[in-house]
């Protein structure tokens, strides 16, 4: 049986919700996380819903299927990791939808993780995720997505948050921590 996993599509550039329809119309299930992001404009604000991550498209498929969407109309290639298409883990995928449940004007960062403390999150849409420290600044959550080499962020109060064991001495003014959720 060649079993069913996630992978990410890199699309044309402002095609990512095209390329999800066409999958969607050809029977792949996929995701194309969409960020609520407030805009100002002279006159008013609005609400827009533009995608998270600019030129992906997840698609959940078997091997069998990367010769066919490599063919999808919109679709450049597969991500690579190591010569292979990069599988993103199911609890990413999850983790990325429950993190826009529940936040607005989501900012991304590309960047390596680096591990210290180990947390869990006590309330909230990340709810009993564990991760680990990555620096301590203002009252923001970053939330690792390992495969992708991203991080979201969005705001989360620090009593929310419990150590779970430390690898170095915590700095005494750690009022607002900033955290990696894997």
């Amino acid at each position: 049986m060649n079993e069913k996993k996630w992978f990410a599509l890199y699309t044309r550039a402002r095609w990512e919700k095209k390329v999800s329809e066409i999958l969607t119309r050809k029977k792949f299930e996929n995701y194309c996380p969409i960020n609520k992001v407030v805009r100002q404009w002279s006159d008013r604000k609005r609400v827009v819903h533009e995608p998270l991550f600019t030129s992906y498209v997840f698609v959940r498929a078997s091997d069998f299927d990367i010769a066919v969407l490599k063919q999808v109309q919109g679709v450049i290639n597969f991500v690579y990791w190591l010569g292979k298409p990069a599988v993103v883990r199911n609890s990413e995928i999850e983790s990325i939808r429950e993190f826009l449940a529940g936040h607005v004007n989501i900012r991304l960062e590309k960047t390596p993780i680096n591990m210290k403390d180990k947390v869990r999150i006590l309330s909230g849409p990340l709810m009993e995720l564990e991760g680990e420290v990555l620096s301590v600044k203002s009252r923001t959550v970053k939330v690792a997505l390992p495969s992708l080499g991203y991080l979201m962020f969005a705001e989360v109060e620090s009593e929310n948050i419990k150590v779970i064991s430390r690898s170095i001495p915590a700095p005494v003014n750690m009022s607002y921590p900033l955290y990696a959720i894997r």
